[in-house]
């Protein structure tokens, strides 16, 4: 048993894969004394995710392991491409360049070396400790903690701790622990994914692409540096045991000109995509991550993602509720806003996917005829989906209640120059909460109270100026913020840790109620400003 069962975790996270590594490191490097539970003794060495977006990568660097990341990924230098049979363009979506983010907009990994450079990170946080080879097979809710059981090579332990979230996968045994119900949509597809080496180092153009023939629909993408993917479709007369087996992988890859000689299966195997989602990510201590709350087809590159955007959104939200800086109703957001916004990446996932599964030929045509006409735009040759934007949840209201315009929207990345160093903005503020100015004249407007609040939860002042700027404040890019905020009318905008908008100011008295709004919604309205932690010294620039 545990030699001290007494000790009470801030967070114990069930599932120690690329989200459960990415809460570990979030909330370890913000002091919270976490435990990461594996039931696997030793990280999975094959690979399975393969892309990332630049809102991701914008995650990493707010993780502190920007390098890292880079240094084991495949920015995308082209367009991804669909392909009809006869080898015509039916669309072409440019992924190259840096996205808004600042980040390259697609990038291509292993894996297991991602992470790995994950679990290293996370590992080296004084308060962070991973415990591989532990089983949790029961729970126990308490008054103020959850007591997990655990089993394995030691024999059973018990792990207390104040949250339990569990990244534990789609068959998540957190999950099976809580009263919430799922939405399926009823979408399933069975595909052959098959991960190779190619033995030459060869330049792949382009590097990402989609051949949609009805005869089988396939998929050729990068699996990370000197790794290829291919994916192809179970088509009705196959089985999935005839699909899977390493004499099918090979018979599928030798028109591609891939062989024993020139190249090496790292992996092959049969997965059924899938479209759903938990309906309630949150009861009491239990909280859901990544897989355990929701899946969908790969068409959109968005599986991973979409966890790792729920970790950051639940990590500031779940560590101002361990600081005291915020009520425990601060987390049933945690929900509403990322319930609404991976739908519209499934969504997004299952109509590309019902373009490229076409098996009949006469739609296939019908379809190619379309695509082509329509220029191969992505515009207007894929089905319209609505934009990502988070559900209702921490963001700025009107004066009737209703949530303002434009908020929830992910915010832009852009370099800018403080004190002689230019670099991206969360380079030079360490990120969390951040509030763009127009100069410092809209920052007279906030007391005393105000610049309290903002210290306390760790947020920067950012007085932008477009052509010198004070030393205490920073030269912004020539595209970057100000054209952004001058064209809507805005003297400031309030930007959360996850980057996505708060709420904006027209002028400088409304920069003083938007952060008022902030406080009322992130406290409890029974509590006051003199429960909370001294606050720090409201900085310019706080680099951490």
């Amino acid at each position: 048993m545990n030699k001290n069962p007494s000790t009470v975790h801030d967070v114990a996270i069930v599932g120690f894969g690329p989200v459960g590594q990415l809460l570990s490191l979030l909330l370890g490097r913000a002091g919270h004394d976490v435990i990461a539970l594996e039931r696997w003794p030793h990280p999975y060495d094959l690979p399975r995710a393969v892309h990332f977006d630049h809102e991701i990568g914008r995650i990493f660097q707010a993780a502190g392991i920007a390098e890292q990341v880079r240094q084991v990924t495949d920015p995308v230098p082209d367009h991804y491409e669909w392909r009809n049979a006869d080898g015509e363009a039916l669309v072409r979506i440019d992924w190259s360049g840096i996205g808004p983010s600042g980040w390259p907009t697609a990038n291509f990994f292993s894996q297991p070396q991602l992470e790995a450079v994950l679990a290293e990170a996370a590992a080296d946080q004084p308060t962070v400790t991973v415990r591989r080879g532990r089983e949790v097979t029961g729970l126990q809710l308490g008054e103020d903690h959850v007591r997990l059981t655990t089993s394995g090579a030691e024999g059973d332990e018990l792990v207390h701790a104040r949250y339990v979230i569990g990244a534990d996968g789609a068959n998540s045994f957190v999950r099976s622990g809580m009263a919430t119900s799922v939405t399926d949509l009823g979408f399933f597809y069975d595909w052959l994914i098959v991960d190779t080496q190619p033995h030459e180092q060869a330049e792949w153009s382009p590097m990402n692409w989609q051949l949609c023939d009805p005869e089988r629909p396939t998929t050729i993408v990068s699996g990370g540096p000197g790794r290829r993917r291919w994916e192809f479709l179970r088509l009705p007369h196959e089985s999935t045991e005839e699909l899977n087996t390493l004499d099918t992988a090979w018979k599928l890859l030798e028109p591609w000109g891939r062989t024993p000689d020139n190249t090496t299966i790292e992996r092959h195997t049969v997965y059924t995509f899938q479209a759903r989602w938990v309906d309630r990510w949150r009861e009491g201590r239990l909280i859901l991550a990544g897989d355990a709350a929701h899946q969908m087809p790969p068409f959109a590159g968005q599986g991973m993602c979409s966890g790792m955007r729920d970790a950051i959104n639940l990590a500031w939200k779940l560590g101002l509720v361990l600081d005291g800086r915020a009520d425990a109703t601060l987390l049933d957001t945690y929900t509403s806003e990322r319930a609404e916004h991976v739908q519209h990446a499934i969504g997004t996932s299952m109509a590309l996917g019902e373009v490229i599964c076409v098996l009949d030929h006469d739609a296939a045509m019908a379809r190619d005829r379309r695509m082509i006409a329509a220029g191969a735009d992505p515009q207007h040759a894929l089905p319209p989906t609505p934009p990502p934007v988070l559900g209702d949840g921490v963001l700025q209201r009107a004066p009737d209640g209703s949530r303002a315009r434009n908020v929830g929207h992910l915010t832009p990345q852009y370099e800018v120059t403080h004190q002689g160093r230019t670099a991206l903005l969360d380079d030079l503020t360490g990120g969390g909460f951040t509030i763009l100015t127009d100069g410092k004249g809209p920052l007279d407007a906030l007391n005393t109270a105000d610049r309290d609040f903002l210290a306390g939860i760790g947020a920067t002042v950012v007085p932008l100026y477009a052509d010198s700027a004070p030393p205490d404040c920073y030269l912004d890019a020539p595209d970057g913020y100000l054209p952004h905020m001058r064209a809507h009318g805005h003297v400031a905008a309030l930007v959360r840790p996850d980057f996505y908008l708060f709420g904006a100011s027209a002028d400088a008295p409304a920069l003083h109620e938007l952060v008022a709004q902030l406080r009322e919604q992130l406290q409890d309205p029974a509590d006051t400003i003199d429960r909370m932690p001294s606050p720090k010294p409201l900085a310019a620039s706080a680099e951490r």
